[in-house]
């Protein structure tokens, strides 16, 4: 059965006599004893298991891909007749201990599997033992002898008496791995060394002999060198690496002391062991380390330079520096732990290094040792390669402007919150003043509240990011330095715009970190392509172009199929894969709207994608943090893609090639701060090419970031002020440098989150041109565990990764699953998930797909559970043996207790109860693991975890409460400390309860993926909430998964789980911590939906109860509780059937409004104009909806929509904001202009606003935010909903009005005093709006129009004297072009009731002098009515319909650049259908040539009036300015 462990029963015993750690073989069936030491490093298990110097131990590897890529063929030989891809002859370990052993392997070069490999050799080794643990034990007890037994007995004792273990340590090691004969290599070459073989590894014999082209005498450890029986001819002395005690080996020091002695000296050169054996013939000591160096990422300083370099080691002993004699220095340091890492001579030619400088497997960084040795034994002179004196001359900066990145957009979305956020604090921490623009309201970096833990900026301008408004600013605020990498390519254009036209340089303003003319040497190819040839690297073959003629040279010059791209472009924009020359023209064409240059690029699909993200300082230290692997082949955007973390499918040889390759190009480059390199690496060889160099940070740094612990942007933000990496610590450990790489011993996997059925027409397939909205991370042990987290959290609808079950496949009648396979869409993965499970080989969905074997053998073993299981039908058969064990490999894999109910007929949420209960019973639980950046090497200080199954050990204390006993909570060591800081911190009475519940603390829901509906905002009010438990002295545990967060920071709270936010882990969360309550109001629709779920299991609830928010989310019972209250509504019924509801319609009359329960951002709400939309629209909504009600209402057609934001405590309303919208009820409020204070609102329709939500708030019980949205008509004032949590509004009311609702709601929710905020609406003078913000540029074929469903990705909000100076300032921050190079508008109305109300506005952009185009209806219009002179233009009747040359045509005029704005109104009670076609076509050749965009009359108006009062001239002030506006109130 696939549930049951592969192997033999195995186990681990300890010399310490702690019980067996128990697991299962892969190696041979024989029992070993040895020395038990870890290796952090994160590939190369083949090197590491031939290296001689591992010799008698069992070796524990912690990383999570052993076995992914096979072992090569050992008959592979290079030119010196050396096995090509090992060190040495034979295995050397005794025994190897993972966590995860992959049975299936896939890689061009393997040709065998590990396990066989090991079996063999007759080497024991065996899985499922948690190394995490282990490694823990060693570092904390050091290194211990242990025992590997296959199929112990039953009558071995759990702990095993000394006589079974035997101590390596105390043989000559060195004796049994050293040659016994003399081997001479490279024989005739000019320079002659000799060369100690104790344990040689033959990667050094390469590096001396083929780099260096010495003649190299390799001799046995013992030969005399004083007799040299041999009377070998040398120049200089090699000592090599080994195992054991160095005082094994008398013999060679002796000789090595002869070498010592002899006038003139002779270069002596030593490596690791050697380094050891050199000190003792100097006359210094060794010692045993507590559990020794093993890794792939130790940082030692060179102490002449003060440069560091990444090395890899493999010692337990070290040399003790204070016993040097005379003349002898220390040469290496260990940047972590101080110890020693070679010793140099002061004046003569000897010198040895600890570390492996051959690096294999390890990088190559400090190969340049064998040059040094080399170069003394050929008496070349050896120039000393000093500091960079800059070090000592370092600028201070007093004044920063940071760049934000804007309104959120597809391409550059919230990850620029999180790398702002974290950019200000390093600032802040050099007390620096720092001032940001950036319109964005719902951002936490824009925040105004500071204390000690988050420290905002100084002053925050909520401007539009253009290049004169970023200057005004400079004027007035006069900083020293200006940072343009934290914010998108938005601030990266900025940035070169202003440096190119000299303004900046004028400004005496400079640009901190990466410089301007190094961005554009990554952003432009051609120079980018002189840049990389320059160091021998090349780009895939790609030319620019300036025009259509040259575009088509160029790919026939390459060859098609091509890739067109703009340059400059964000995110892919404006590009695609053309296979011949009309496709070219067509997608070049378009290309050119958004930028003058246009690349056309050689074909890589099918060929693997992998992405370093790099660190350089100004010392040329370089590091690359974390490394990438995307699931799908290249061809798809890595926005779009899967990608895992650390990479899966590399051998150590492509791994270290492609990050030697990334740090010669950073450097080449001069990049200072953070980057990220982007390779195409051929699936059948080691060729690669270079994709492209983002020289700021991206959407993969806050990935890597979150991925390692490593805070990129804070890092890069010190680094551009001048500080170096050593100097930096690492935020996690507190006591280890920042220039280190990280060692992660668990997988990552990130998942695109799209929103492709909100826009009718979008084409789901995926290409260059970004289309995802947001994505998620998963953490776990292993890859079939992270992507059905994954799943689950991309789509809280799914219980994991399935195919058909999944029901997000399309009618395979018209599209058969091969083709689904073939084409990348957002479903891809379910087709090939679902092919798997009907039967599939790996290899016929691999030729389809081009996907690597080893994710689709993954794929299979989850395929291969779930049939298993649903063929058992039962979870009692499924458990019948091996009960535990079965249950336990269906967690490991990542089943949700959910998904294991509906395979064994235990559905829905009854049934997850049920087989939590049993998984109980069996004692499967999760355990908690860190991310602690050295894979458990180091002790971490931070509490940034997640839960697997795949383990025995927490890595943290836990306070554990059973929900289904709910017994008393145990204290832990973490609440005593909570106790010290409640005590030190809190103003709120001291009583026993609340000391009680700060301990315990409060459990607070993030938001999730950010998707049209859920985006930053919620981000910002978790955040908030967060911060205000602190101050009041709460322990904090939030539970989020989103990477581009600032709540997934591990310094916001006490603990961060980064997990999924399903019923099942918010419970096992919720148990293990022990809290006080939960949170669920400030991570919109996601947590709301499970308060119920959760309350029902005995959580507790904070704030609002869920029965209520039941009741106000659920409809009907929404709708039967403003009926009951007498309170004003749009007719409304709930569906039953077809017919009832088109009855309803009939008798209320169309249009109707059809909206399901339970959703966001109006998912699946249409207007249904007539009984044919009403039929489709309830179909859909019956599917979004699940159980949950549908409801058709009256929809009203020329209402004004009022946002009504407030906090309430036990039903009484504390503080509101009440905000109009712009625009008529009818667009969704999301996609709504808002603005606040309301400035034409009766005071009759406020009292009753006020009045009816004063009346909800305390019929619902209200504590906590929550957010209501009428619609008023003339007097009458309806409410359409109410939602009991926070709204996307609250940043923007809690800026607008200068305190925080969600600070406030927080209190009230843990029962803390929650005294009012005094704000008075009507005191206020100055007014804010808040524009809607898309991304139709890049979704392909959407209709750029407004409706009841969302479509905007992101908002700004700008602030002025009067609404219509925030409006237009609102408006150029969401990227709209004034109409300014030709000065011509078209305007394009459908109805005369429209036409009527527009009039006036048209008669002002004629007074301004606009040239005013109208399509034939619209032109004739107000020409015959008004006189205003409008040019007719001919509407579209298809794509390709450029008018009959008579007359001009709309689509010629809009595609040829002639319009600036086209503002085309075409809702209206008559709904026309040539309207519908001509119009669409319309608005798309606006979005897609880059001309601006009105579509609804009120904006358009608005938009007339605004600049019609000069209102696109304006001063640059800051939010202070605002608020410190004097007003007349009354005053205390």
């Amino acid at each position: 059965c696939c549930l049951d462990n592969k192997g033999d029963k195995a186990a681990l015993y300890l010399a310490d006599g702690t019980p067996a750690l128990e697991g299962y073989s892969f190696g041979a069936n024989t029992s070993i004893s040895g020395e038990v030491v870890f290796n952090t490093g994160m590939v190369g298990y083949p090197e590491a298991l031939t290296d001689p110097s591992y010799r008698g131990q069992i070796l524990v590897l912690t990383y999570p891909l052993i076995g992914n890529y096979g072992v090569p063929d050992k008959n592979v030989k290079d030119e010196l007749g050396l096995p090509l891809y090992f060190e040495s002859k034979e295995i050397h370990i005794s025994g190897l201990v993972v966590s995860e052993y992959s049975w299936e392997h896939s890689h061009w070069a393997a040709q065998q599997s590990l396990g066989k490999w090991l079996g063999d050799n007759n080497i024991p080794a065996l899985y499922g033992i948690d190394t995490r643990a282990l490694t823990k034990k060693l570092r904390e007890m050091g290194s211990l002898l242990g025992r590997i037994e296959v199929n112990p007995s039953a009558n071995l004792p759990q702990a095993l008496p000394s006589s079974f273990f035997s101590n390596p340590n105390e043989r000559n090691l060195v004796a049994e791995v050293s040659t016994k004969e003399i081997t001479t290599y490279g024989k005739g070459n000019m320079t002659k060394v000799i060369a100690y073989d104790c344990g040689m590894k033959f990667n050094i014999i390469r590096y001396l002999v083929q780099t260096h082209n010495v003649e190299l005498t390799v001799v046995p450890f013992d030969y005399n060198l004083e007799e040299n029986p041999s009377n070998i001819e040398w120049e200089g002395l090699f000592i090599s690496n080994g195992p054991g005690n160095p005082a094994m080996c008398s013999a060679t020091v002796e000789s090595i002391k002869y070498a010592l002695a002899l006038d003139p000296p002779k270069p002596i050169f030593g490596i690791c062991l050697g380094n050891q054996l050199l000190s003792l013939a100097a006359g210094a000591s060794t010692y045993k380390l507590k559990y020794g160096n093993r890794g792939m990422n130790q940082p030692c300083v060179d102490l002449r330079t003060g440069r560091c370099y990444i090395t890899p080691q493999n010692h337990g002993f070290a040399v003790d520096s204070d016993s040097l004699p005379e003349f002898w220095k220390p040469l290496f340091i260990n940047a972590n732990d101080m110890s020693n890492e070679g010793i140099i001579h002061t004046h003569k030619p000897f010198f040895s290094v600890q570390f492996h400088p051959e690096a294999s497997g390890g990088p190559h960084d400090t190969a340049f040792l064998f040059d040094k040795f080399v170069g003394h034994v050929r008496k070349e002179p050896q120039p000393l390669v000093l500091q960079n004196q800059s070090e000592y001359t370092k600028k201070t900066y007093k004044k920063v402007l940071v760049v934000g990145s804007g309104g959120l957009s597809i391409g550059q979305a919230g990850e620029f919150d999180y790398s702002g956020s974290q950019c200000i604090k390093a600032l802040k921490e050099e007390g620096i003043e720092v001032i940001l623009i950036n319109p964005n309201i719902a951002t936490v970096q824009t925040s105004q509240e500071k204390d000690q833990k988050s420290q905002g900026a100084d002053r925050v301008y909520f401007l539009p990011i253009r290049p004169h408004i970023v200057m005004d600013i400079i004027y007035k605020e006069k900083p020293d330095g200006i940072i343009v990498s934290m914010g998108g390519q938005t601030a990266l254009n900025v940035g070169v715009n202003l440096w190119k036209s000299g303004q900046l340089q004028a400004a005496g303003v400079e640009v901190l970190g990466t410089q301007i003319p190094v961005i554009e040497a990554t952003e432009d190819r051609e120079i980018f392509s002189e840049k990389l040839k320059e160091i021998g690297e090349t780009i895939a073959l790609s030319y620019s172009a300036t025009n259509i003629e040259e575009a088509l040279v160029n790919a026939n010059k390459i060859g098609y199929p091509v890739l067109v791209r703009a340059a400059f472009a964000l995110g892919g924009l404006g590009s695609g894969f053309a296979a011949n020359d009309k496709e070219l023209t067509d997608l070049a064409s378009k290309a050119f709207s958004c930028s003058d240059q246009i690349l056309i690029d050689q074909d890589l699909r099918g060929w693997k994608e992998l992405e370093y993200e790099v660190v350089r300082d100004c010392n040329n230290n370089c590091i690359t943090v974390c490394n990438m692997e995307n699931f799908d082949p290249l061809g798809i955007h890595t926005g779009d893609s899967i990608v895992v973390a650390p990479s899966q499918t590399l051998t150590n040889r492509e791994y270290f090639m492609l990050r030697t390759t990334a740090l010669k190009v950073v450097r080449h480059l001069g990049i200072v701060g953070e980057c990220n390199i982007q390779y195409a690496l051929n699936p059948v060889s080691e060729k690669y090419c270079i994709i492209e160099v983002n020289a700021r940070l991206s959407r993969s740094s806050a990935l890597a970031s979150k991925a390692t612990g490593y805070p990129l942007a804070y890092v890069a933000t010190k680094l551009s002020l001048g500080q170096d990496l050593v100097s930096i610590r690492n935020s996690v450990t507190k006591t280890t440098t920042a220039c280190f790489e990280p060692s992660l011993d668990y997988c990552v996997l990130k998942m695109p989150r799209w929103d492709l059925k909100k826009f009718s027409r979008v084409s789901n397939k995926l290409g260059s041109s970004m289309l995802s909205v947001g994505e998620v991370m998963a953490i776990g042990r292993n890859f079939e565990e992270v992507i059905q987290k994954a799943c689950r959290m991309v789509n809280p609808a799914l219980v994991g990764l399935e195919g058909r079950d999944s029901n997000l496949l399309p009618c395979e009648e018209t599209t058969p699953l091969e083709e689904q396979m073939r084409k990348a869409t957002d479903t891809r993965l379910f087709a090939v998930q679902a092919a798997l499970e009907d039967g599939w080989t790996i290899d016929q969905v691999h030729d389809v797909t081009k996907i690597d074997k080893w994710f689709l053998s993954k794929l299979r073993n989850i395929a291969d559970m779930r049939t298993f299981c649903k063929s058992q039908g039962d979870i009692t058969k499924v458990l019948a043996v091996n009960g535990k064990q079965r249950m336990k490999a269906l967690k490991m894999a990542g089943f949700s207790d959910r998904q294991i109910g509906r395979y064994v007929n235990l559905p829905g949420r009854e049934g997850e109860r049920q087989i939590r209960q049993i998984r109980k019973s069996l004692s499967v639980k999760p355990c908690v693991k860190q991310i602690d950046t050295l894979a458990a090497e180091f002790p971490a200080q931070t509490n940034y975890l997640y839960m697997t199954y795949s383990g025995d050990f927490d890595d943290v204390v836990s306070s554990e409460v059973d929900l289904s006993k709910s017994s008393e909570v145990k204290r832990s060591s973490s609440s005593v400390e909570f106790e010290r800081r409640v005590r030190a911190l809190s103003t709120a009475a001291d009583t026993e309860k609340a000391t009680s519940f700060k301990e315990k603390g409060v459990m607070v829901l993030g938001c999730g993926a950010y998707c049209i509906g859920s985006s930053v905002e919620f981000d910002w009010c978790a955040v908030s909430a967060v911060r205000q438990l602190r101050r009041d002295g709460i322990k904090s545990v939030i539970v989020n998964y989103n990477p581009e967060t600032v709540s997934t920071d591990y310094d916001e709270s006490d603990r961060l789980y980064f997990e999924e936010l399903s019923l099942e882990r918010t419970l096992d969360i919720y148990e293990r911590e022990g809290v006080g309550g939960v949170i669920v109001s400030v991570g919109g629709q996601i947590p709301n939906n499970i308060a119920c779920h959760l309350s029902d299991n005995g959580a507790k609830i904070l704030g609002t109860s869920a029965r209520d928010i039941e009741r106000a989310e659920d409809r009907r019972q929404f709708s039967d509780m403003l009926d009951t209250m007498g309170i004003d509504q749009p007719a409304w019924s709930v569906l039953r059937t077809q017919e009832e509801a088109s009855e309803f319609a009939n008798k209320v009359g169309y249009p109707v409004l059809v909206r399901p329960s339970f959703v966001l951002s109006g998912a699946a709400m249409r207007v249904a104009l007539n009984e044919e939309q009403l039929k489709n629209f309830l179909e859909l909504a019956a599917e979004v909806a699940d159980d949950k009600p549908v409801v058709v209402t009256k929809f009203i057609l020329g209402a004004k929509e009022i946002e009504f934001d407030a906090v309430a405590n036990k039903g009484t309303i504390l503080n509101y904001a009440i905000g109009e919208h712009l625009e008529n009820a009818g667009v969704h409020s999301g996609d709504a202009t808002v603005i606040l204070p309301a400035q034409k609102l009766y005071v009759n329709t406020i009292r009753h606003v006020k009045r009816y939500a004063s009346a909800i708030a305390k019929s619902l019980d209200i504590t906590g935010p929550f957010n209501i949205q009428f619609m008023a008509k003339g007097n009458q004032v309806q409410v359409i909903e109410c939602n009991l949590r926070a709204s996307r509004t609250f940043p923007f009311v809690s800026k607008t009005l200068k305190n925080n609702f969600i600070s406030l709601a927080t209190r009230a929710m843990c029962g803390l005093p929650a005294k009012p905020y005094r704000i008075s609406l009507l005191d206020i003078d100055y007014v804010c709006v808040k524009a809607p913000m898309f991304s139709f540029t890049r979704l392909r074929g959407a209709d750029p129009t407004l409706g009841v469903e969302m479509s905007s990705t992101g908002e700004v909000a700008c602030y002025g004297s009067s609404a219509h100076e925030a409006f237009l300032q609102a408006l150029l921050a969401t990227n709209f072009k004034l109409p300014e190079r030709n000065r011509s508008i078209l305007v394009s109305i459908a109805s005369d009731e429209y036409r009527y109300e527009f009039a006036d506005a048209a008669n002002i952009l004629k007074k301004l002098g606009y040239k005013l185009y109208g399509t034939p209806g619209t032109a004739k219009y107000y020409n015959d009515k008004f006189d205003l002179g409008f040019i007719s233009a001919s509407k579209p009747e298809n794509e390709d319909d450029f008018g009959d040359g008579a007359e001009l045509s709309a689509l010629t005029e809009i595609r040829s650049d002639n319009i600036d704005l086209l503002i085309n109104i075409s809702e209206g009670s008559e709904v026309r259908t040539d309207e519908i076609t001509s119009g669409y076509i319309m608005r798309r050749a606006a979005v897609d040539f880059g001309v601006s965009l009105i579509t609804n009359v009120k904006c358009a108006v608005f938009f007339a009036e605004a600049m019609e009062k000069k209102h696109d001239k304006f001063p640059s002030r800051h939010i202070q300015e605002f608020y410190d506006i004097p007003t007349i109130g009354w005053s205390e």
